[in-house]
């Protein structure tokens, strides 16, 4: 069925969900995440990094502002196609800044036009997906969307991450400054993160669903007015002010996390961290993390088809946020054993594959439907990243102040409202096959 009454499509969603979402994830974790432990590298400070690691997110909250404009001009197709190229030449680009004098306030600045080129392609990748794909179908692929869009997280903080500490020994030695030797490793791994996204770009100009067709006007004038639609139609939906609190609260607890897990496990035993090298954060990430999460995003997406969204949602929160006591115990720990610091990454990587995919459902099938589809889910997005967002620019400042035990314990009690908002959520339209369709 396509909900566009247009032909179906003739590949499989296989051939195309995959590798889209695996490609809308790679410059969002690398901005938000791998950035952090290069510039870590690059000696910068905890609380610097973690502050415009942050702020440079601010597209993926703001991206509903554009997304009425790409659905007047051209395809979602070609949205996705060009942003896609666009951010694999700034990825090059990014590779040279980190050989200027000012290198933090450039590459900063070419990751920022990054976000806005990421967050465009966002709002066109899931206006495919939406288009292409019946209510039925959603569900049937969301495991395969969050799987891959994490996939992306765990090959960035696992791959590259272990890459870079890899490139890191071989330029090492008496004559090279150790700043020196992770400026060569990092332009590499910028450079390959180039090429990937030049690659999946032109891959997917070939095998990527249109997404439906532009709207017959192009003014800029009926683009403003589509953008005062969409804003006074998303806000007068019902329930819509306790969505906007479910999407905020879902993550909270995630947000204070994300940056500082890395740099926690990098940082210095005397100062509280796991005091681990660059291969081990990566190989910790990348081996063990990753079938974990992999599996837990496959699990939940058929878990979710086969019960239906608004019978495991609460489930899926509490397998979601529950796993973060992992880094609570391991700091106040500090183990030497990493068997137990694998195991803990299993565990929770686990819970956050399994437990993402319910939010991300919940935002496709109870916030987004109606006339403006992609824009409505654009506009949920960009609030969920705004949490995230918000939460990770004062996470550094936290974390220097009480110390990474007490940090990871507060974190533990910002969880406690998703909890009590996911038991009482409203669901406006039942889930399932009679979801309704976008018309």
């Amino acid at each position: 069925m396509n909900p566009n009454n247009g032909p179906k499509p003739v590949r499989s969603p296989l051939a195309w969900v995959p590798s889209l979402y695996f490609a809308m994830g790679m410059p969002f974790v690398v901005l938000n995440m791998v950035s952090a432990v290069m510039f870590k590298d690059l000696e910068i400070p905890d609380a610097q990094i973690a502050f415009w690691t942050s702020l440079i997110m601010w597209p993926w909250t703001i991206k509903f502002l554009w997304s009425p404009f790409l659905e007047i001009f051209r395809t979602k197709k070609f949205f996705v196609v060009t942003t896609q190229l666009l951010s694999g030449v700034l990825f090059g680009l990014a590779a040279l800044t980190l050989h200027l004098p000012t290198f933090f306030a450039v590459t900063i600045a070419v990751f920022a036009v990054i976000a806005f080129s990421g967050a465009t392609h966002d709002i066109a990748a899931d206006g495919v997906y939406m288009s292409e794909l019946s209510a039925t179908d959603q569900a049937k692929y969301i495991g395969w969307q969050g799987a891959f869009y994490n996939l992306a997280k765990l090959v960035a903080t696992g791959g590259l991450v272990w890459f870079a500490g890899w490139l890191y020994k071989r330029f090492s030695g008496p004559e090279t400054a150790a700043f020196d030797a992770y400026v060569h490793a990092w332009t590499i791994v910028m450079a390959i993160l180039g090429i990937v996204l030049l690659a999946l770009g032109i891959y997917h100009w070939r095998v990527l669903p249109s997404g439906g067709s532009a709207a017959e006007s192009h003014s800029l004038r009926e683009g403003l007015q589509g953008l005062r639609e969409v804003i006074v139609d998303f806000f007068t939906k019902k329930h819509i002010w306790y969505y906007i609190a479910f999407i905020i609260l879902y993550r909270l607890g995630e947000g204070f996390v994300m940056k500082i897990v890395p740099l926690f496990l990098k940082a210095d035993t005397a100062v509280g961290g796991l005091g681990l090298s660059n291969q081990q954060i990566g190989l910790y990430y990348g081996t063990f993390g990753a079938g974990a999460f992999l599996l837990g995003s496959l699990l939940a997406g058929y878990y979710i088809a086969h019960r239906g969204l608004k019978r495991t949602l609460f489930t899926l929160c509490c397998i979601f946020n529950i796993p973060f006591v992992v880094y609570a115990i391991l700091a106040w720990l500090q183990p030497s054993q990493m068997w137990l610091v694998g195991g803990g990454i299993i565990l929770e990587y686990f819970g956050y594959g399994f437990g993402f995919v319910g939010l991300t459902l919940f935002m496709m099938q109870q916030v987004a439907p109606g006339r403006h589809q992609m824009a409505h889910y654009a506009f949920a997005s960009g609030i969920m990243n705004l949490s995230v967002m918000m939460t990770g620019a004062v996470s550094g400042y936290l974390s220097d102040w009480l110390g990474y035990a007490h940090f990871f314990v507060l974190v533990l009690v910002f969880t406690i409202p998703a909890f009590l908002i996911t038991w009482f959520v409203p669901f406006t339209y039942p889930d399932g096959k009679d979801a309704p369709q976008e018309q």
